[in-house]
């Protein structure tokens, strides 16, 4: 007994120097300037010096970039001066890029201008988050999947615009990104749906499957159900409320309150039983038949799966019993019945 005391406390001891000393290390690597590569920038210098004369407006910078400008003057970032609120707000070009004046001055001079093509994808998102933050959509950027992972506002919007022979809407699958038609919402590079499934690619493959939402015909979208700029549920699902109620918002007979709940409805939810982009079965369910997501949980019943006396309404011999639902077909919840018949 003594031995096995000696060595917990040995174990217990060398667990805390270790921890100690990562924490040590990991203070002193800070105070001595070790660069931290994707920092969150602060305002830059160039702006948070510059006064009214050096500022010389957005047609001033066309003279030498005229492809960008023919891009950014029909986007919502061009239009911000009929808008009563940026009014006394700096606007075009200069509102990312910092004041001109200097870099028409000197154009060989990159630091008088504020370039983001050597900045990280989180120093970038910080210079779109002084604007686009304060709303419900955005807010939670810095806590998201696509924040952790280095994907930036520019990887999916284009700060400049998109030529409109380039954009792309509607479906993903019937047309490329040569398609004509109206530009993108929201300054996205290409629609929705390409954006998402060139990074998400274990996604694509499900809206192959024979039954799924219709995301890749354009009759829904990935932010229905997803929000691509951070959130707190599972997946980033788009409502604050629980990882359902995406599903909920058009299952709507489905969400209850009953008065028998089945349990994985409350405690896992809809993705316990359903894969939402595709399925070999019709409901979109894990499994290809109902009988066999069943008897996963309900294990209790497999007495009753052969012939003799503990044989029983559940041995599987016709198409009836090997159908769950044909009987508990309430199954989602019941206000009658506690084994979920009609």
């Amino acid at each position: 007994m003594a031995s096995n005391k000696f060595v917990k406390v040995a174990m217990l001891t060398a667990f805390s120097l270790l921890a100690f000393a990562w924490v040590m290390s990991s203070t002193f690597s800070t105070a001595l300037g070790d660069p931290v590569e994707d920092d969150p920038a602060p305002v830059p210098e160039l702006i948070a010096k510059a006064s009214a004369d050096d500022y010389v407006g957005s047609d001033t910078c066309a003279a030498c970039h005229e492809d960008q400008f023919k891009k950014f003057k029909s986007t919502k970032h061009a239009k911000l001066k009929d808008v009563a609120s940026w009014k006394d707000k700096k606007q075009g070009c200069e509102s990312c890029h910092g004041p001109g004046k200097a870099h028409i001055e000197d154009a060989t001079d990159l630091t008088k201008i504020i370039s983001f093509k050597n900045k990280s994808s989180k120093q970038i998102s910080d210079t779109c988050l002084a604007c686009h933050s304060g709303n419900e959509g955005h807010n939670n950027f810095r806590r998201g999947e696509h924040w952790r992972n280095n994907v930036g506002c520019t990887d999916c919007h284009s700060a400049h615009g998109m030529p409109p022979e380039t954009s792309a809407v509607g479906s993903a699958t019937l047309f490329g990104k040569s398609f004509k038609g109206d530009p993108p919402p929201a300054m996205l590079k290409s629609n929705e749906q390409q954006l998402c499934i060139a990074c998400h690619t274990e996604v694509k493959s499900h809206f192959n499957k024979p039954f799924k939402h219709k995301v890749m015909e354009g009759a829904m979208k990935c932010s229905d159900c997803h929000n691509a700029h951070g959130g707190f549920e599972s997946k980033q699902a788009k409502l604050g409320i629980g990882a359902d109620a995406s599903c909920v918002k058009c299952h709507a007979d489905k969400q209850g309150p009953f008065v028998f709940e089945h349990a994985p409805m409350k405690v896992e939810g809809c993705s316990a039983c359903h894969t939402p982009h595709g399925s070999a079965n019709p409901r979109l369910l894990k499994r290809p038949q109902v009988r066999q997501l069943c008897i996963e949980c309900h294990t209790g019943i497999t007495e009753q799966l052969s012939d003799g006396p503990t044989g029983g309404p559940h041995d599987q011999k016709t198409l009836l019993q090997r159908n769950c639902t044909a009987c508990h077909s309430m199954i989602h919840g019941s206000n009658s019945s506690s084994v979920f018949f009609r």
